[in-house]
């Protein structure tokens, strides 16, 4: 099958970009998209070309690094499939596919298709994480967890921070991201000791980032290749509100039922 793509090149974040057409030419449709990338990629190379920058690692759908903007939907037309499982028999031979980075503020390009994330880890770092004790691991039953806790919680885990949703949202919102790390701790015993201040942590370095904010539009929900739901978002509202209007004795008292 024969392809024509348009891409975003782009040199650096400072620099203009524009799109470049290229064809993709006897590409076998058991190919994986970024299979095909890596031919188009070895023709410029033998030309002596530049070829088209595009970030991948484990190609499993797994680590979330992979994201493109096929023809306007972030990871292309599959529902649940990152850029890396989507397949070249997804589409037609004659097919013409515009091919972009994320477009957010948050994001700024790196070059072509790749994007800096970093604004993710920086979010992360300020609450996604719990207190432990050091020492010798803990035995796995010392810490009853309920059943749907455990469920719902790896739900929320499933999130591979990949910035789909992020892509998808006509406001550029990085809710159904923070919300997923928030609520995959806040369900679990170990994660309640922070669970107020990761809220409020997380809530105010996403709006530092630059990330827009949240008008329930749902394409976020509809773009995540892991299928995260947009329930994550109202408890986290939850959770900050809860943290942003209560000091922590008034919470104990009302959990205490005083």
């Amino acid at each position: 099958m024969n392809i024509t793509l348009h891409v975003w090149r782009q040199k650096n974040r400072n620099a203009e970009g524009a799109f470049v057409t290229y064809q993709a030419r006897d590409i076998s449709p058991d190919m994986s998209f970024l299979e095909m990338l890596d031919v188009v990629n070895e023709g410029l190379i033998l030309k002596g070309e530049e070829p088209i920058a595009f970030d991948h690692d484990c190609r499993e759908g797994i680590c979330g690094q992979c994201g493109v903007v096929v023809n306007g939907s972030p990871h292309g037309p599959r529902k649940a499939t990152t850029t890396c499982q989507l397949h070249m028999r997804s589409f037609k031979d004659g097919d013409e596919l515009t091919l972009e980075p994320w477009r957010a503020n948050a994001f700024p390009v790196i070059k072509d298709l790749i994007v800096d994330r970093g604004a993710f880890d920086r979010i992360i770092a300020v609450g996604g994480f719990i207190t432990a004790p050091t020492g010798n691991a803990p035995d796995g039953n010392a810490i009853l967890v309920p059943k749907l806790a455990a469920d719902r919680s790896m739900d929320a885990a499933a999130c591979i921070g990949c910035g789909a949703c992020v892509a998808a949202c006509p406001n550029g919102s990085a809710m159904l991201f923070v919300a997923a790390k928030i609520t995959h701790l806040g369900y679990l015993p170990q994660g309640q000791p922070e669970r107020d201040r990761r809220a409020l942590a997380m809530v105010a370095r996403m709006d530092e980032e630059g990330f827009g904010t949240c008008t329930n539009h749902g394409e976020c929900e509809a773009a995540c290749p892991k299928e995260i739901p947009i329930e994550f978002i109202a408890r986290m509202n939850r959770d900050f509100l809860k943290a942003a209007l209560f000091t922590p004795a008034e919470r104990a008292a009302a959990s205490d039922g005083g």
